[in-house]
């Protein structure tokens, strides 16, 4: 019987191999068919070997997965296969629906914790806030539980009841509440609102289905706000459907104008997407912000108004994604989500810049070189470039921070603090604008030396290599009071890390507080006084001659 079971798991795997092995090659020469059939051979008789003579037992489904994902992770990061107990996730990724809770969870400071209740949905409406400890679900204990353990429990049927019992910061009492249920549809705008009296801003997180109808009614609300300008954010925007691209661009410019194109080994998928309905507005001055991580669907809403001068970009060179993924069905409810095409924005550039198809020797892969890369131009006549991501108009560069701010955030504490503090001022007036005083700054840094936080900053790794390195070459004696000395002094300026980056601290546990005050809509109202990016959109959306001058030649 055991034989049997691992002899149908070899059947189902051997037909997903041929079926993936089929996909990329229905369009080849004869002789590429007999190579596969013949490769296909070769395994199904290695797996049956080594299935039946390996000195332990195997596990076939493990060993053919490890096959199947070595062999894709050869082609492109995005070429990936989807087995049947991994579809929920996936179609909650795409999708962006699910039954559950409606809150995003996560380990901060080895507990689980609350990191983002949905505004709308059944956490929400129940009063759980960010922050919150999960310490059972339906009775079953959750402390110490992996983060996707609590996740699987709270998710269910819709309607369905579930039970939990929560810790909050600053209550003694634990927190039950019985929550029902319900489909939960992923917002895509996570804020939109006016950054003054005249300048309107949407900050677009994702490009799941109904992704175009929020930007379009964001814009239709802020213009009757009294907006006269715009600032698109699609920072951090890694994309999602193409559609819902198109039809974003579809709400800046006319009718029937190309958006993208698509181009693939097969013709059924090389399309032309053009915009199928009436724009809200062609004239409102926009600007887009981008950075490393916007990609993919973003890339094309960015890139293709940027052909068209119909928007600035302004922050940093965007990731480079000009891959389109199709999913096709396998056996037993298998998926393979494929890389079938590459898109082409209306200039004619496509902006991949990862050459997946030439690797190195050793299997890296290498960015598009400079000097491959080929200009086009915009619609006015700027020069563009492809194979790199989009560069914008107007970069700016992104904020760096010390070690001690990073670690710090690394770390959880600032997420805790902040947590701690919300439980002791329930109510702020405003976060615009909002900002910690000396003695509440002071009490932050007082709470992080109870706490155990300690990490190594690169001066202090590069001071222990040079030590290790005098101690090799034997000039350790002759060094040793200079390299204790530089020790001592990194030492002692560390000392001073909370004084000598306050502003860089505070203002990352200030962003901290607002969103668990607000969540998204906080950070963003307690953000736009200080943001590099958005303060740039705002300086050129201001001065209209440079605003047009920039979309000139």
């Amino acid at each position: 019987m055991k034989n049997g079971r691992k002899r149908l798991v070899v059947k189902r795997s051997f037909f997903v191999l041929v079926i993936a092995a089929a996909l990329f090659a229905f369009a080849s020469p004869a002789e590429k068919y007999f190579e596969i059939a013949k490769s296909l051979d070769i395994f199904s008789t290695l797996f049956k070997e080594v299935n039946a003579y390996y000195v332990d037992d195997v596990d076939p489904k493990q060993l053919i997965d490890k096959g199947i994902n070595g062999m894709l992770e050869s082609l492109d990061p995005y070429t990936v296969f989807i087995a049947e107990d991994e579809s929920e996730a996936f179609s909650i990724q795409t999708t962006g629906q699910y039954a559950g809770i409606g809150a995003l969870i996560g380990i901060v400071n080895s507990k689980t914790v609350v990191t983002h209740p949905y505004i709308g949905f059944p956490a929400y409406r129940a009063g759980v806030k960010v922050g919150d400890e999960f310490i059972s679900v339906d009775g079953k204990d959750m402390k110490g539980r992996p983060s996707s353990a609590v996740s699987a429990a709270l998710k269910g049927k819709p309607k369905t009841e579930v039970e939990i019992v929560l810790h909050r910061p600053g209550i003694t009492e634990d927190l039950r509440f019985k929550i029902l249920r319900e489909r939960i549809k992923i917002t895509n705008v996570v804020y939109s609102g006016m950054l003054d009296a005249s300048t309107g801003y949407i900050k677009l997180d994702d490009f799941t289905p109904g992704a175009s109808k929020e930007v379009e009614e964001a814009v239709v609300k802020l213009k009757l706000s009294g907006a006269k300008k715009l600032v698109l954010d699609l920072r951090d925007n890694p994309g999602g459907l193409l559609y819902e691209a198109i039809n974003i661009v579809n709400i800046f410019i006319p009718k029937n104008k190309e958006v993208v194109s698509t181009k693939g080994k097969a013709a059924d998928w090389n399309k032309t997407y053009t915009t199928l309905n009436d724009p809200v507005d062609t004239e409102i001055p926009l600007a887009i912000l981008t950075s490393g991580g916007s990609a993919s669907a973003s890339e094309i809403v960015a890139g293709s108004l940027q052909d068209y001068d119909r928007a600035v970009l302004i922050g940093e060179k965007t990731f480079g994604k000009g891959l389109v993924q199709t999913t096709r069905p396998l056996a037993y409810n298998a998926q393979l989500k494929v890389t079938t095409a590459k898109y082409y924005i209306p200039s004619g550039r496509c902006i991949q810049a990862m050459d997946y198809t030439h690797r190195r020797n050793d299997g890296s892969v290498s960015r598009v070189a400079d000097s491959m890369k080929v200009a086009f131009k915009t619609s006015h006549g700027r020069k563009v470039f492809d194979g790199g991501g989009l560069d914008p108009d107007v970069p700016v560069s992104p904020e760096t921070f010390g070690a001690a701010a990073s670690e710090l955030v690394a770390s959880g504490l600032l997420f805790e603090y902040a947590s701690m503090y919300c439980a002791a001022n329930p109510t702020l007036t405003s976060l615009k604008g909002f900002r910690l005083s000396d003695a509440e700054y002071e009490k932050f840094t007082t709470w992080i030396k109870t706490q155990t936080f300690d990490y190594t900053d690169q001066l202090e790794k590069r001071a222990d290599e040079l030590i290790a390195a005098a101690k090799n070459e034997k000039y350790y004696n002759e060094l040793s009071a200079s390299l204790d000395d530089l020790k001592n002094r990194i030492a002692a300026n560390r000392e001073g890390e909370f004084t000598r980056f306050r502003k860089e601290i505070a203002s990352l546990l200030e962003l901290e507080i607002a969103f668990h005050y607000a969540l998204n809509a906080g950070q963003a109202e307690a953000s736009v006084d200080r943001d590099p990016e958005v303060l740039e959109a705002m300086k050129v959306l201001n001065n209209q001659e440079s605003y047009k001058k920039i979309l000139l030649p």
